[in-house]
């Protein structure tokens, strides 16, 4: 059984995540989307809510499971027994940084491999990071943000829009 891992830190999921997952979701046995713990980002949401929105826009990909970790990814992997990163990539300045972490992975645990999918051309300019800015905005996130967790996100960005006016 072919495992593969889908790593990121999905603050929050946005439809460009989730083309990605289903499309290698396709391709694997079994898809392990692991929620990872970025020391250079502030989330928005805590690991444990990033885990249960993917989860939940995910839920019909049956050989889909969602985990989150703070360890190396090299050695997430190897615990799993999967030999495949898949990354999702949007634009050449994605590929460089990818193409290295490919390679200090594949360092770590020389039986890993990473796999890059390009970004749906609908997605190609899609981040986490836009998504949250232009919720700030009030901005309409329905091409963005799938159904399931729309109002998760749009309550967080709310909250903290209040907090930040108060």
């Amino acid at each position: 059984m072919k495992t593969a891992i889908y790593p990121g830190s999905f603050d929050p999921v946005t439809m460009g995540h989730l083309n990605i997952i289903r499309r290698a979701a396709s391709i694997f046995d079994r898809l392990i989307v692991c929620v990872m713990v970025n020391s250079e980002k502030h989330p928005m949401f805590t690991a444990q809510e990033r885990v249960d929105l993917v989860r939940r826009s995910a839920k019909d990909l049956a050989n889909v499971t969602v985990e989150s970790s703070s360890a190396l990814l090299a050695d997430f992997a190897r615990s799993r027994g999967s030999c495949v990163i898949v990354k999702g990539l949007r634009a050449m300045s994605d590929f460089e940084k990818e193409f290295q972490m490919a390679q200090i992975n594949n360092k770590l645990y020389p039986d890993l491999d990473t796999m890059f999918l390009t970004a749906d051309n609908r997605y190609m300019y899609l981040s986490s990071s836009v998504v949250k800015e232009m919720g700030r905005y009030e901005a309409d996130l329905s091409d963005f943000v799938p159904d399931e967790i729309m109002q998760d996100v749009l309550d967080r960005i709310h909250l903290i829009n209040t907090k930040q006016e108060g």
